[in-house]
């Protein structure tokens, strides 16, 4: 009988804790700010948990910009956070534009985030 509990509990955990590849993609923002020298030079840092998965190219001079770059993960865990930080390139530091946090869930999803100094960045992902 104790076994028999102990598999339903290791079963139930299990389920609990889906894992899958998780792959962001499609990502592009809408009205970066820009300032009175030039127009915002976007790229976005990706990351899994505390995994960094790496960063798009960098797009100069687009308030719209768009990146063809995808990243995926191997064993994500539903649940675990994925986090977006978008920058404006800059020639002696790059300022942070906004950060885009979110628990994952199985599927594919697509989502707008508000960034904090203007604009929106729009990015889909899938886990499965």
């Amino acid at each position: 009988m104790a076994s028999t509990l102990c598999l339903v509990l290791l079963v139930l955990c299990s389920l609990s804790m889906a894992q899958g590849q998780v792959k962001v993609f499609n990502l592009r923002a809408s009205d970066l700010p820009s300032n009175l020298l030039a127009t915002t030079d976007g790229y976005v840092k990706v990351f899994y948990n505390l995994s960094a998965l790496g960063k798009t190219s960098i797009r100069k001079n687009d308030k719209n910009p768009w990146w063809e770059e995808e990243f995926i993960y191997i064993n994500a865990l539903e649940n675990y956070n994925l986090t977006l930080k978008v920058y404006d390139n800059d020639v002696v530091f790059d300022d942070l534009l906004g950060v885009c946090q979110r628990k994952i869930k199985q599927g594919t999803h697509q989502h707008d985030c508000f960034l904090e100094k203007g604009g929106t960045l729009h990015y889909s992902y899938t886990l499965g």
